[in-house]
């Protein structure tokens, strides 16, 4: 069964952090909030953990889509192929924030994501995910936990979410109430910046 633990945005406990991470670290799923909807994350390089996320959501690995939450720029040349000054800047003006930009991959990304041709990049404006991550060292693979109820998409109570996913993952992290909107979805793999889902994020960026 999961461990609920509480974190505050603001100024996250560096030894919760640390004990979430070698959770992470040994294959454990992890229920987290962004500045947009909770995700549901693991460690990139844990092909068990990797696994049971697929099996959760119900898809093959391979055809899954999910994101790179990175805690910066800095980790984009190891996944991503060079980009051109025009998109760099887009990058920076939009991150971190409420966005998910769909960038060429690159040779280097993880033996699942191999035959990917693209990839989700993510940099949540949330303290206590940029600390997971860094604290990581490299990115987590993420993807949000969408409700069965039509009217709800997205649990915003972290109670809740994990009354409802503690027999699922290994922690539920309670950073307060999470957004019920997920991500703006651009495509920048062609150069043109196509959007492909409108979310959070604000369109004037572009």
């Amino acid at each position: 069964m999961a461990e609920l633990i509480k974190l505050y945005d603001e100024n996250p406990n560096p030894k919760q952090v640390d004990k979430i991470v070698n959770i992470l670290r040994k294959g454990g799923l992890v229920i987290y909030p962004t500045d947009t909807v909770y995700g549901l994350g693991c460690d990139i390089t844990n092909s068990k953990a990797l696994q049971r996320i697929a099996r959760i959501k119900g898809i093959k690995l391979e055809k899954a889509n999910w994101s790179f939450v990175c805690a910066d720029l800095s980790n984009l040349s190891d996944y991503v192929r060079q980009i051109d000054s025009t998109t760099f800047k887009l990058l920076k003006r939009a991150l971190p924030g409420p966005y998910t930009f769909i960038l060429p991959g690159n040779n280097n990304l993880p033996k699942d994501f191999k035959k990917k041709k693209t990839v989700g990049i993510r940099v949540p404006d949330n303290s206590i995910a940029q600390a997971l991550v860094s604290q990581l060292g490299h990115p987590i693979v993420s993807t949000s936990i969408h409700d069965e109820d039509d009217i709800l998409e997205y649990t915003t109570d972290p109670e809740l979410i994990f009354e409802k996913w503690q027999n699922l993952v290994d922690v539920v992290i309670d950073g307060g109430y999470g957004g019920n909107i997920a991500s703006t979805v651009i495509d920048l793999s062609e150069g043109e910046p196509e959007v492909i889902r409108e979310g959070k994020g604000d369109l004037d960026i572009l």
